[in-house]
């Protein structure tokens, strides 16, 4: 079993149009570097910081439909059979 990783519409130019993809890892960060090695530049996306060690500030991400960065952020654990979803700030309005 893996962790399903639900992807944007604006980022699934890295999973070749796939709107979910599966990975595997301990932590978030844990799962991006998983999602990397099949996914070329899909980690840059997502993280911040020279580490890597922070997630990008208009990227928004959910554990089990819960936002992380109420949880432990990008070291938050994760387990088998959990849902990711990935969704990028959107901003706007009239001028």
């Amino acid at each position: 079993m893996a962790i399903e990783v639900r992807i944007p519409t604006i980022l699934r130019q890295y999973t070749d149009g796939q709107k979910a993809v599966e990975g595997t890892g301990d932590t978030l960060a844990e799962l991006f570097a998983d999602l990397e090695t099949r996914h070329a530049g899909i980690r840059a996306r997502l993280v911040d910081g020279e580490a890597g060690d922070q997630l990008r500030r208009f990227v928004n991400v959910y554990l089990n439909d819960e936002d992380v960065r109420f949880l432990d952020g990008i070291n938050t654990k994760v387990s088998d059979g959990d849902n990711v979803t990935i969704l990028p700030a959107v901003a706007g309005g009239m001028a």
